[in-house]
């Protein structure tokens, strides 16, 4: 079943190929989070072929570069004639380059090849503070950004290049951006990541009338996160890309910039390294949501729900850690009582279920349930006072799971028990990013809570779920799947009351 994307991630237009044949040329880094590594995923998330010529060997992790080796100029030659002599390309992505031989070598190839798109991210110092490029290949850089099409340095670069200090403030970001463009002809992506205060706009420059103005603006909002080891490759890969598919750079910049915001607001994900971490290329898959499909109908229902978790104060509590130790300790009491009741209900599913398989699926989800109930009741219930007995919320929701079992079907079944899958999972996997991306993970007052979140074999549970009841769906008659869709609703919707009830309880 294929992976849907996020909104916006691939336009559909004609003006270019639906798998754009994208290289890169750039430095590896073995940690996976930035140079070519990064380019290739951002390239794949866009729907490109990604293809990579490697200028120079790093030793480095998310703390921090150790050593640079670079190759032969001649090497990196005989990679750059070998795809090209056998590849047609639609677009380059350059980045760090090393040396003033291997920039001499990158500029012959282009001016021999000409390559349709050029993006230019002139890799000069990395965010660690790491210098890439050494001082004495500065002039052979400054002669080749009048090949590229588009640039893309940081501020730091920015300046470098202009010859200035780095920009205090965005004005003078784009004062240097026009000052790049006039002097290579290129148009310049300024980016204002560097820079203080809340707001995070880019900017393309071009001061040759190749836009519909000099200064194309385009806001967003700074992710707090300390992960953006990697940014500034994926995002030059990624306009590359598009590019190629688009022809447009202003349209491929909106394109790109909500998917690397998205990819740095759930880079807590990954839990990779223990630095500056990399950012979550392929943040935006979906599992089990084919377009068009049943599930897809059922995750549309959703939408509205899922909007109402993240507005209640249990949840926004539940992330920022201030949520008050008694409605926490209520919510997990009410949740111990529920999921005895549903391992009840899952194993109903488990004796419908038409095959073996499927059986053994719902049992042993069934049999997880128990377990984490005790697990509850042994580790955080069994220390805090008596939180009551079964709330009103917790009865309805288990009388509604009850009453979908006595229904004889088990679509409608599977359908009812699956937002305690999806939703929880959905839910669960937002917070945990939000988490981790805090930065102070240890000082959160429900971290070892939250660290469950992060469960794979749960999340592959959930999959699991989604598929099963997609196939139900498919398979059923337009009177049970409408049945399916209501079951499913209203669980939903005893999701929402579920966090909400604490508030309820005070």
């Amino acid at each position: 079943m294929p992976l849907p994307v996020a909104s916006g991630a691939f336009a559909a237009l004609p003006a270019g190929r639906d798998v754009p044949r994208v290289l890169s040329i750039a430095g590896s880094d073995p940690s996976g989070g930035a140079g070519i590594q990064a380019d290739l995923k951002s390239i794949a998330a866009h729907g490109g072929y990604g293809m990579a010529a490697i200028t120079a060997l790093t030793a480095q992790n998310t703390r921090g570069v150790q050593a640079v080796h670079v190759p032969p100029a001649a090497f990196l030659a005989q990679q750059l004639d070998a795809v090209s002599d056998d590849i047609s390309i639609d677009a380059v992505k350059i980045g760090m380059l090393g040396d003033g031989e291997v920039i001499r070598t990158v500029r012959g190839w282009l001016e021999k090849v000409r390559p349709a798109v050029v993006v230019l991210d002139p890799v000069m110092v990395a965010t660690s503070g790491d210098r890439l490029l050494q001082e004495s290949a500065e002039a052979a850089l400054r002669e080749l950004l009048p090949l590229a099409h588009l640039i893309t340095p940081n501020l730091p670069e920015l300046a470098m290049l202009v010859g200035a200090a780095p920009a205090g403030n965005w004005d003078e970001a784009l004062a240097q951006g026009r000052r790049l463009a006039d002097a290579t002809g290129a148009t310049v992506l300024v980016k204002g990541g560097h820079l203080a205060g809340s707001d995070c706009p880019d900017a393309l420059v071009n001061t040759a009338g190749l836009l519909g103005q000099d200064v194309v603006e385009v806001p967003g909002n700074r992710i707090s996160t300390r992960n953006s080891h990697g940014t500034g490759c994926s995002l030059s890969s990624a306009m590359a890309t598009v590019q190629a598919r688009l022809g447009d750079w202003e349209a491929s910049l909106r394109t790109v910039k909500p998917w690397l915001a998205g990819a740095l607001e759930n880079s807590g994900l990954l839990e990779v390294g223990q630095g500056n971490g990399p950012v979550h290329h392929f943040h935006h898959l979906r599992p089990a949501l084919q377009e068009g499909g049943f599930a897809a109908r059922l995750w549309a229902e959703a939408q509205q729900d899922l909007d109402d978790i993240y507005a209640l104060d249990f949840i926004r509590g539940l992330a920022t850690g201030d949520l008050a130790e008694k409605d926490f300790a209520y919510y997990l009491a009410q949740d111990a009582l529920y999921l005895n009741g549903y391992s009840r209900v899952l194993a109903r599913t488990s004796a419908l279920a038409p095959s073996e398989a499927e059986q053994l699926f719902w049992a042993g989800s069934a049999q997880h349930c128990l377990e984490v109930e005790t697990e509850l009741h042994r580790s955080w219930l069994s220390t805090r006072p008596a939180q009551g007995g079964l709330g009103p919320v917790t009865k309805a929701y288990v009388d509604h799971l009850t009453a979908a079992s006595a229904s004889g079907s088990y679509a409608v079944l599977a359908a009812a028990v699956l937002p305690c899958f999806w939703l929880y999972a959905e839910v669960g996997e937002k917070l945990h990013a939000q988490f981790v991306a805090s930065g102070e993970p240890d000082a959160h007052a429900y971290a070892a809570w939250l660290r469950t979140y992060a469960d794979e074999a749960f999340a592959e549970a959930t999959r699991r779920a989604v598929a099963i009841v997609d196939e139900e769906g498919r398979k059923a008659s337009d009177h049970e799947r409408a049945a399916m869709v209501t079951a499913f609703k209203q669980s939903c919707r005893l999701e929402v009351e579920f966090f909400d009830a604490p508030r309820l309880h005070a």
